[in-house]
């Protein structure tokens, strides 16, 4: 079955369902390279991927790794239908004359799918990451001569501190959805958007490396121009495209990272913009800083994509579709 050939809405389905299957399976590596990423120099709490996780699960038990997953499970379907979906058009427009498209024109379709996805996942990171972080800076308050950094953290907005257990007294651990609304009631919907420009700086180049690095990958596997390649093909050719993408924009990926965080740690900097985010990374930490956490997201987008593009080309939507009322969606 061609991709032309899918309805829409067996595109959303397949983009859904491939995001939540996905992100169950992946999230507590997504925590790990959350905390890793947002580690100064001379504060480190994690050493490595592995410690950070057994350090998670002893100290906010198994269900501490998916902290802040609600927030990914229940905005990821839109996002990665929007994604694919997205793509999916672009090609199908600029592929109106009938010919093959270039690998310009796949990078075009890339581009234009990771901008409309943004609209999504600048507030999906946002929130998650502030849920993420909630441990690292636990941690890190309780470690011997840090104790002063509970004035920093506490200066900061109420209910956002008290997500990080700010204080003598851990209370109840706050929601997503009591960030949100705090947010956009003290900073209005740009509070939801910040780190736009940072997300924008990630998500579009790896959308122009992914889909046409997938796209010849796949290729490579069809055992004639007419029919799709294997699901596995289709898996491992997700797996190498987006972990290849994933890393390469890691350093857009620390950037944001570091930009959407609103409670600082001790001695932590803030920062203005991408830009001085930059510089101030640069100087005190070194071009290594940017490197921060990047095989935690090439193991995270790698079964993500694989998963997606499994769903998406053996055609799980399309079955649902065809055996339920939503039938009548893609008429």
């Amino acid at each position: 079955m061609s991709q032309q050939q899918i309805s829409l809405p067996a595109k959303l389905i397949n983009g859904g369902i491939a995001g939540i299957v996905g992100v169950t399976c992946v999230f507590p590596i997504d925590l790990a390279k959350t905390r890793l990423q947002n580690q100064r120099p001379g504060q480190q709490v994690y050493k490595s991927m592995m410690d950070c996780l057994v350090k998670t699960v002893r100290s906010e038990g198994y269900f501490g790794m998916y902290r802040g997953a609600a927030v990914n499970l229940t905005l990821v379907t839109p996002e990665k239908a929007i994604k694919l979906a997205a793509n999916d058009l672009f090609r199908h427009h600029l592929a109106k004359d009938g010919k093959g498209l270039t690998v310009f024109k796949e990078m075009l379709a890339g581009c234009g799918a990771g901008m409309c996805q943004v609209v999504i996942t600048t507030p999906m990171e946002m929130l998650k990451i502030q849920l993420q972080d909630a441990g690292r800076l636990a941690a890190q308050q309780r470690k011997p001569g840090v104790m002063s950094s509970s004035t920093k953290l506490a200066a900061t907005n109420t209910v956002l501190s008290r997500s990080y257990n700010v204080g003598p007294v851990a209370p109840r651990a706050v929601s997503a959805t009591q960030i949100a609304k705090e947010l956009f009631l003290t900073q209005g919907i740009q509070g939801l958007y910040k780190g736009l420009g940072a997300t924008l700086m990630r998500d579009v180049p790896f959308s122009v490396l992914y889909f046409p690095l997938f796209a010849n990958l796949n290729r490579l596997g069809k055992p004639n121009q007419e029919e799709s390649a294997p699901f596995y093909w289709a898996f491992l050719s997700g797996c190498v495209a987006g972990s290849t993408a994933a890393v390469a924009v890691n350093p857009c990926d620390v950037v944001k990272t570091r930009l959407q965080s609103l409670n600082k740690g001790s001695s932590e900097e803030t920062y203005s913009g991408v830009v001085d985010c930059v510089s101030k990374i640069m100087r005190k930490e070194g071009p290594s800083a940017f490197l921060k956490g990047a095989g935690c997201r090439a193991l995270v987008i790698a079964p993500l994509f694989g998963i997606a593009q499994v769903m998406y080309f053996v055609g799980v939507g399309e079955y649902i579709l065809d055996n339920s009322p939503l039938g009548l969606l893609s008429v």
